[in-house]
This record gives structure tokens, C-alpha cells and sequence, in this order.
């Protein structure tokens, strides 16, 4: 079952476990978030698209926590316009990575796009890429890991994951972008990130809202 934070006529807030694809997909056509939503509210089998009803953003499959969704064409219009909008939605995570970036604040900007000559993987500074920005700040150290807070002000595919191995210090259990002779040391089980708070706009009464998930027991790091 998935865990609903909020819920109104227009949206429903939901803390998205890893390991669940957010809508369906090629190898991944049952057992989707979105999919599980639409049993219980079937009116938001009409919001959006066909393929991905009431999906405004994504997290990745490995990736937990806070998610919105639309149960309303209006709301899902307005929010989608927001989230492109960059500026008026704000969305911290917290990673595990090797080691801990120096300085252990700061911003990365840079643009994002996908390798020429690997559609599975995005980097920076890539002929068509867009424009990129991640905010960190280093919450606490533990041996060869670190806890690390994660703001972005846009929204690219795979943004965490790309900038923080663009600085050397890769999320923990990133198969794509991360260091898999640590990680088998670490045996972490899956990707180490999760989508802690959400602010944004309320779709229809304008009002800022935030929304926060608590991180799952596998981000150790946080505790004590």
C-alpha cells in the first residue's frame, strides 16, 4: 500500500517507496504508483495522458519519497506549469555519497543532457544539454560516506545523480554514474536518494504548501 501524506478534491500527496515505477513502462506495466492511485480514484484515469494519468513529475524507480500527483485536468494543468516553471517549486533530497564534496556547501550549474553515444546516461556539458542547477550542503559525515542535502532549482533527468558524481563524490548504489567497487563494500541494495520535502503552489487556491517524507531506514546515515 502507498503511504498518502495529503489528499484533497485536487491532489494527492504520496510517499513513494523505492523500488516502484512511478508510471507504467516498457518491462514495467503493472505495480506503478500512478497505477495503484487510479484503483482507488478512477476519475484520474482522465487527467493527463492515457500512459501516465495524474503524473506531473517523476522520481526514478530506486528513488523513495514525496511525490504530487493531479486528480484533476485543471490542477494537473497548473501544476505541470509550475514544475516547468523553475523558481516556483522547490525540491530538497537527502543522498548517501563516497565521501563528502569540498566545500561542503555550495551550487553546481551546468547543463545536462543525454551522452551521444549512451541514451541511458545523462552528463554535463553535452551538445543539446539544458540548463542545470543543484544546491548541497553537507549534513554529516560517517567513515568513507556522507549525508548529504540535495536542493534543485530545475528539474533534469537523473540532476542529483549526474551532479554529484560531476563533483567525485557519487550517490551510493548509483549503478549508472556511481563507483561499484564502494558500493560493494557498502552493499547498499538500491540507490541511496530520497525526494525528502516538496513545496509548490496549490493548484487552485494559489497558497504555497510543503510536504515532507520521512527517510526510509536504508538512509542509516541520517540517525544519531
Amino acid at each position: 500500500m502507498i503511504e498518502v501524506i495529503f489528499e484533497d478534491d485536487d491532489i494527492v500527496v504520496v510517499n513513494k517507496p523505492a523500488g516502484l515505477i512511478v508510471h507504467p513502462a516498457p518491462g514495467h506495466a503493472d505495480g506503478s504508483v500512478a497505477g495503484e492511485l487510479v484503483k482507488s480514484r478512477p476519475g484520474m484515469a482522465a487527467v493527463g495522458s492515457r500512459e501516465r494519468p495524474g503524473v506531473v513529475h517523476r522520481l526514478d524507480i530506486e528513488t523513495s519519497g514525496v511525490m504530487v500527483f493531479a486528480k484533476t485536468q485543471r490542477a494537473y494543468l497548473r501544476l505541470r506549469a509550475a514544475f516547468e516553471a523553475h523558481g516556483k517549486v522547490t525540491k530538497t533530497y537527502l543522498a548517501v555519497l563516497h565521501g563528502a564534496p569540498k566545500p561542503p556547501s555550495g551550487t553546481l550549474e551546468t547543463t545536462i543532457g543525454r551522452k551521444p553515444w549512451d541514451a541511458r546516461r545523462m552528463a554535463v556539458d553535452v551538445p543539446g544539454g539544458k540548463r542545470a542547477v543543484t544546491k548541497w550542503s553537507t549534513l554529516k559525515r560517517q567513515g568513507s560516506l556522507a549525508m548529504v542535502e540535495f536542493v534543485i532549482e530545475t528539474g533534469r533527468t537523473h540532476q542529483i545523480r549526474v551532479h554529484a558524481a560531476h563533483l567525485g563524490h557519487p550517490v551510493v548504489g548509483d549503478a549508472l554514474y556511481g563507483d561499484k567497487a564502494k558500493d560493494r563494500a557498502v552493499r547498499p541494495g538500491r540507490l541511496l536518494l530520497h525526494a525528502v520535502q516538496l513545496e509548490f503552489p496549490h493548484p487552485v487556491t494559489g497558497e504555497m504548501v510543503s510536504f515532507s517524507a520521512c527517510p526510509p531506514d536504508d538512509l542509516l546515515y541520517i540517525r544519531g
